[in-house]
């Protein structure tokens, strides 16, 4: 019989047919790309025995990373089974003009397969456009890919979800990881229509603090969609079919800087004090303010040290923001410095390196002389006089003072009678709880039903306890419950 079953199966299996279909196709991730910004290649082939040619260039472009994936599948599709091998080949890389992908020639099983060939559009504008057929997707594009240490640049991610979708769920959007660099989200996303997708803008200001390659992970989105073929667990709505992307991932190349300076961009100092003449002891309260063009993110102005002054400050505030395409960013702090003495604030400078002209300057931070009032100094003159009598006093003989002490016995009596109150009020301080005790507390039974149920495992008898005390509840009027017992154990649990 066991023999019989596998050849009723080999018949079964070759009634079939076995469809085997050998084929390639080339596709990218965006036919429209920022420039800067990489472009994925990937390259499927369907098969056994799939030969692909070493890529190096995507026709004058460098390749900047690849990587190879494989699977099987099998189907039966009107009773032919076909069995489907692919391998497919991802390959990126950063074109700087328009160009098109060549076609490639794949050998699979000895046979030479052709892939068809792709022009692609390199613009300057951060709309990129969408491919028609998508129902959502998320892309990455960066600002600059090639950046100095501490040069901020953009980073957004565009989420396109195609007109007319009716989402079940809110989108769950997890963002990109920037953790190697300093990174400030923008708080006013743009949205917007283009063609048949609304588009929402995620960007970031990003600012490198470390030289070299990085990586930046791709961004993810999942939009959740009524499935109309299943109903939730109660049946009254249809249950949510979940769909998930992401987005390229980006290449950054942080070089070092030309010259070491305390600020990258182009900015402005203005310093302001409340008052330049103040009593003794009461603040001067002065302010810094750096604004301009690229981030202040992550820069913290040194702390004044002033021999005789305390100085007090507080928390730097910093704001960023995008306008047109270009970083603004703002820098305020505020010291307040506290003095009996005429004092100055001392002049400072920052150095600021321009990345664009490639520039770097110093910019001052103004000082400020602040009068005391009452802090000038004794006269010489009066100086010598304190001196001088501070000598001749230091030269007088010193007075001897006697103070007597007048010593009281204290009388037998007293002390005989001290120690008996002493012995009285020990006997009557025992008595004392009962007496202010006064009345036991009375619980209701529902107070002792809550108290009780958070012990319930503690012993068999307050698990009793419980049951009688939530039958009597619920009406059984033959349950007689012990007072004192059930006093008793309230008390344990006090």
């Amino acid at each position: 019989m066991l023999n019989l079953g596998r050849v009723l199966c080999i018949v079964i299996f070759l009634s079939f047919g076995f469809v085997y279909a050998a084929s390639v196709k080339a596709m990218v991730d965006s036919i429209e790309v920022v420039k800067g910004n990489p472009v994925t290649l990937r390259i499927k082939a369907i098969g056994d025995n799939a030969i692909f040619t070493d890529i190096q260039k995507v026709g004058d472009t460098p390749v900047v990373g690849t990587s190879t994936s494989k699977s099987r599948n099998l189907s039966i599709i009107n009773g032919n089974m076909s069995s489907e091998q692919s391998v497919t080949k991802i390959i990126q890389f950063i074109p700087e003009e328009n160009m098109t992908i060549p076609a490639y020639t794949i050998n699979i099983g000895g046979k030479d397969y052709h892939t068809q060939a792709i022009d692609i559009k390199v613009v300057n504008s951060h709309n990129v456009s969408l491919q028609g057929d998508e129902i959502f997707s998320l892309r990455m594009q960066a600002s600059k890919i090639k950046v100095m240490m501490g040069e901020p640049f953009i980073i957004t991610v565009y989420f396109a979800l195609k007109e007319g979708i009716r989402l079940s769920q809110d989108v769950q959007y997890s963002a990109p990881n920037i953790s190697d660099f300093i990174t400030t989200n923008v708080s006013e996303q743009k949205t917007y229509t283009k063609g048949n997708y609304q588009i929402q803008e995620i960007m970031y200001i990003v600012t490198p603090q470390k030289e070299g390659n990085f990586t930046i992970a791709p961004a993810q989105a999942k939009i959740g969609l009524p499935d109309r073929s299943r109903r939730d667990i109660f049946g009254l709505s249809y249950a949510t079919k979940w769909m998930q992307t992401m987005s390229n991932s980006l290449t950054i190349e942080v070089i070092p800087l030309d010259e070491e300076s305390d600020l990258i961009g182009d900015f402005t100092i203005d310093t302001s004090i409340d008052k330049k003449e103040v009593k003794k002891n009461k603040p001067v309260n002065f302010t810094l303010k750096i604004e301009g063009k690229g981030s202040l993110e992550g820069f913290e102005f040194p702390e004044y040290q002033i021999d005789g002054v305390t100085v007090y400050s507080d928390e730097a505030k910093t704001e960023t923001k995008i306008v047109d395409g270009q970083i603004y960013s703002t820098y305020i702090k505020s010291f307040a410095f506290i003095s009996d003495a005429d004092f100055i604030i001392p002049t400072r400078e920052l150095s600021v390196y321009n990345p664009k002209t490639k520039e770097k300057k110093s910019v001052e931070v103004k000082g400020y002389d602040i009068k005391v009032e009452g802090s000038q100094q004794v006269p010489m003159a009066m100086q010598a006089n304190a001196l001088t009598t501070s000598k001749l006093e230091s030269t007088k003989e010193p007075e001897i003072i006697t103070k007597e002490v007048e010593v009281n016995t204290t009388a037998w009596w007293m002390l005989a009678l001290a120690f008996i109150l002493g012995i009285l009020t020990m006997y009557f301080v025992q008595f004392l709880p009962k007496l202010f005790k006064g009345k036991a507390k009375y619980y209701k039974d529902s107070d002792a039903l809550k108290i009780l149920y958070g012990h319930i495992g503690e012993s068999k008898e307050v698990e009793e306890m419980v049951r009688k005390l939530y039958a009597k509840k619920n009406g059984d009027k033959s349950i007689v419950i012990d007072k004192k017992e059930l006093k008793e154990m309230l008390e344990r649990f006090r």
